[in-house]
């Protein structure tokens, strides 16, 4: 895998799907309104995300991602890889796959803000946690959400 900053305009998403890649690791996912300037177009991984948004089933947990967070936040985002695609959970569940108590508010914080930092959405699909936040924009993870439940 290359190592930069990959982007392509998405009809589907109405964005840009930008992807940074460093060492071989996904290191950040972003959805800005255009690709930025000094972005490269072709990429194979833009090219299985772009075959994603046209309805291919794609889970994505083979693509290497580096994750620089808090333990606690890794956890819940490690967790939340491992949600199948077309399902979606309730952050209860995730809290209780990433073995933290969903009835302690410090640990249902740790999980709001895990996911709402997300630095790699879609690659940790925290678009797949009905009722949190996620590191995407909220009309581009409710259109993830469309198109795997299509």
């Amino acid at each position: 895998m290359d190592v930069g900053v990959f982007a392509r305009e998405s009809e589907r998403l109405g964005r840009t799907v930008e992807v940074g890649v460093a060492s071989g690791r996904v290191i950040s996912v972003a959805f800005p309104a255009s690709p930025p300037a000094d972005a490269e177009a072709g990429h194979p991984l833009l090219d299985r995300v772009f075959a994603y948004l046209d309805g291919a089933s794609d889970h994505f947990d083979d693509v290497d991602v580096a994750l620089t967070v808090p333990t606690g936040q890794r956890r819940v985002l490690d967790a939340t890889r491992n949600i199948p695609y077309d399902e979606t959970v309730s952050l209860d569940r995730v809290l209780r796959m990433a073995d933290l108590d969903p009835d302690d508010a410090d640990d249902v914080a740790t999980a709001r803000t895990a996911l709402a930092e997300n630095p790699v959405p879609l690659f940790v699909p925290d678009h797949r946690v009905r009722d949190a936040p996620s590191g995407a924009p909220a009309a581009v993870a409710e259109r993830l959400r469309a198109i795997e439940s299509a």
